[in-house]
Order: structure tokens, then C-alpha cells, then sequence
């Protein structure tokens, strides 16, 4: 474990989190809203490259792989490859484990919970829409039934007027 900045810059508390896991949250309660934040932050920022989509899809799909197979699949080098895995693997989007001579990398969809949690406000409708959606329904439903009672009455008295 090594002692570091905590990462909120207006924080500057040290750490003694294992930087290679990502625990570099000081525990502040005044700077948890920041690193949580910065957390966001790294998970929106992985997945807003396409290629690191791909590979995202293709740990999906495909369950663990191995860095080679991950960048045969891709016409970027391996260097590239392995650069993508590295900011997804900091963001925690992806876990490896060390096999033999191999690193196997597999998908961790844990963090796009929060991701999650934060876009759905934005895919819900407001309050107000919702009000406004059941006043729709409710004018729909009382112009039909104007229209059924109205057709009810012209009904019963043509059938009066004829007789």
C-alpha cells in the first residue's frame, strides 16, 4: 500500500489506498460526494470511447479473454489495445487476473450502477408530465362520453320525433 493524494483536489488529504485497486477515497465525509463524483466521471469518460465499447460488448459476450484475443479483433495495435483495457480497467469496467503468462480480462458491470442511477432522472418523466399525461387521458375520456351521450339523446329523440 502506498500513501497518496486523495484525487479531490480541494480535498488534500493522503490515502494509504492500494492505487492499483482504485481505493484512493480518503473516507472524508466531505470529500465522499467528490470521489464518488470522480468516479462518475471515470466510468462515463471509458465508455465514451467506441472502441472501448467494443471491447466492453466483446467481454460481454465472449467472458474472460486474453489481452491478445481482445486487440485480434480489432484493426488498432496492440499497444492501442492495451491502452483501452488499462482506462477501462481504472474505471473498474473491467477486472484482470494473471493466468500463467496471461491476463485474462473480464467484464465487472458493477460501476455502471451508479451511472445508471445518476442517468435515470433523465429518462423518467418529471412530475409535472406525469399530471400532465393523466389530464390528457381525462379530456380524451370526457369528449367521448360527451360524444356517447350526445349521440345517446340525437338517438332517442329522432326515435321520438318519428313516432
Amino acid at each position: 500500500m502506498a500513501v497518496e493524494a486523495c484525487g479531490d483536489d480541494t480535498c488534500g488529504n493522503e490515502t494509504s489506498g492500494d492505487s492499483a485497486s482504485g481505493d484512493s477515497a480518503c473516507g472524508d465525509s466531505a470529500c465522499g460526494g467528490e470521489a464518488a463524483g470522480a468516479r462518475l466521471d471515470e466510468v462515463a469518460g471509458a465508455v465514451a470511447d467506441p472502441v472501448r465499447r467494443q471491447i466492453l460488448e466483446l467481454l460481454l459476450r465472449g467472458g474472460p479473454l486474453p489481452a491478445g484475443d481482445v486487440a485480434g479483433r480489432f484493426a488498432i495495435s496492440r499497444p492501442a489495445i492495451s491502452r483501452h483495457l488499462r482506462v477501462l480497467r481504472r474505471s473498474g469496467l473491467v477486472r484482470d487476473e494473471l493466468v500463467g503468462r496471461q491476463r485474462l480480462y473480464t467484464l465487472d458491470p458493477g460501476p455502471f450502477e451508479e451511472l445508471v442511477a445518476w442517468l435515470g432522472p433523465f429518462m423518467r418523466p418529471s412530475g409535472w408530465e406525469h399530471r400532465l399525461d393523466a389530464l390528457e387521458t381525462e379530456v380524451y375520456r370526457t369528449r367521448r362520453e360527451r360524444r356517447t351521450t350526445g349521440d345517446a339523446r340525437q338517438g332517442v329523440t329522432g326515435q321520438e320525433s318519428t313516432a
